[in-house]
């Protein structure tokens, strides 16, 4: 127990259940083997890669042979008069303790064992704050399996069909049945409500050459999203537009990688945003946006084509879906700003501005797409525009008299009848 909370002290996630079981794995080793022992701790108490080397030196710290005959363990009962001191944990001492040593200071109690011990940082916490563009192969894989533990909901919408529920609508053949037992007396009712959904999504990444430092790591999180959720769509485009909905359903990421690789002709070439949203608008929007998706666009902003046919299409795929986000990871710069042609004719139809350059972006993504809201928005171009406050109205003249004796008048052709 007491090795139990000097490892809770220095960080690792270590419960009663897990001390229950090195407990009972007792009853298969012996204790007296250091190794095995050690091991199987290692195996109980340890979950996290980073936190071995921090493990295997409290271990070989907490488990030493003592230097003389003082011991932490509290044995009162057996006729031991020193009083129990419970063990000190902490870092080691720096020059100021020394100092107070050497000029005859007591700096702590000898009686008392402390143990020293360097925290280490968190890689977790240094992985939340890294730009994915720095990202080694190793850092990609912890960040990976910190990416799947993301939770995503885009919410419900509401469908044209009805289901029986609590609803207003009369279920009237449902009723019926259920009242045959009182012999056709109208006793239960029966009613429907409107069924429900959850929202797809659909993920439009830039793989171009000026997105080549990221797009390992977005294919990673477009992965995980398509093995996390239903109805995801996924396309990648660079001069032209490629779905890879099917690569992603590949367990290995890996695998499915090196497929969308090989599926996609354009990889890290050109970039144009507007000719491809053209595709999309035209070969795969009735397909693929059923009942108002949410819409996750991926790219820099750098665009080679029109800006004029990038507006236009920007503003008919944000007319066709719920919501749409634009991602950047130039964003995340504190210095960054939308100057390029391809972004100023795409912000005005786009509903979210958002970064995507390390794991904090991702959460603060997840957070925002799971508080959706379920109305229908518009882009700023698509707003009605603000009324301005001319002063005073000024009111209409008055309507002169009309003089029934000079006032034209005018026949129906059919009916005859003056007016």
């Amino acid at each position: 127990m007491l090795f139990g909370e000097v490892l809770r002290r220095l960080g690792l996630d270590v419960g009663t259940g897990n001390m229950l079981d090195l407990v009972r794995a007792l009853e298969y080793i012996s204790l007296g083997r250091k190794q095995e022992f050690q091991q199987a701790a290692r195996c109980l108490l340890v979950h996290r890669n980073q936190d071995f080397p921090l493990f295997d030196e409290a271990f070989q710290v907490f488990w030493r042979r003592p230097a003389t005959s003082q011991t932490t363990r509290d044995l009162r009962s057996m006729g031991e008069q020193r009083r129990y001191r419970k063990p000190q944990v902490g870092p080691p001492p720096g020059p100021e303790a020394e100092g107070e040593a050497e000029a005859g200071g007591d700096p702590g109690d000898p009686s008392v064992d402390r143990i020293d011990l360097t925290r280490t940082y968190n890689v977790r916490e240094v992985l939340r704050e890294k730009d994915f563009a720095d990202f080694t192969p190793v850092e990609v894989n912890d960040a990976r399996r910190m990416m799947a533990e993301l939770a995503w909901d885009l919410g419900s919408r509401r469908t044209r069909r009805l289901v029986s529920g609590d609803g207003v609508k009369l279920d009237l053949r449902r009723t019926l049945r259920r009242n045959l037992k009182y012999g056709g007396e109208l006793l239960e009712l029966a009613h429907r409500r409107v069924k429900d959904k959850p929202r797809s999504l659909v993920l439009i990444c830039d793989v171009s050459g000026s997105m080549e430092r990221y797009t390992r790591m977005l294919l990673h999180f477009i992965h995980t999203l398509a093995r996390g959720m239903d109805q995801v769509e996924a396309f990648l485009f660079a001069t032209r537009l490629t779905r890879i909905t099917r690569h992603l359903a590949h367990r290995s990421i890996d695998q499915a990688v090196d497929n969308v690789s090989r599926a996609v002709p354009d990889w890290a070439g050109g970039t144009r945003i507007g000719q491809a949203l053209r595709t999309f608008n035209f070969q795969w929007l009735r397909r693929v946006l059923r009942g108002g998706a949410v819409v996750l666009i991926i790219s820099d902003g750098w665009d080679r084509g029109e800006p004029d046919l990038l507006a236009r299409e920007a503003a008919r795929l944000q007319r066709s879906c719920h919501r749409l986000i634009w991602l950047n990871p130039l964003l995340g710069s504190p210095t960054y700003q939308p100057l390029t042609r391809g972004m100023q004719a795409a912000l005005p139809y786009v509903d979210d501005f958002l970064p995507v350059h390390n794991l904090n972006s991702l959460e603060a993504l997840a957070r925002h797409l799971n508080n959706l809201s379920g109305l229908r928005s518009l882009g700023p171009r698509h707003q009605p525009p603000l009324t301005i406050d001319a002063g005073p109205a000024v009111p209409p003249p008055a309507p002169r008299p009309i003089d029934p004796a000079t006032a034209p008048t005018f026949q129906h052709p059919r009916w005859g009848r003056a007016f």
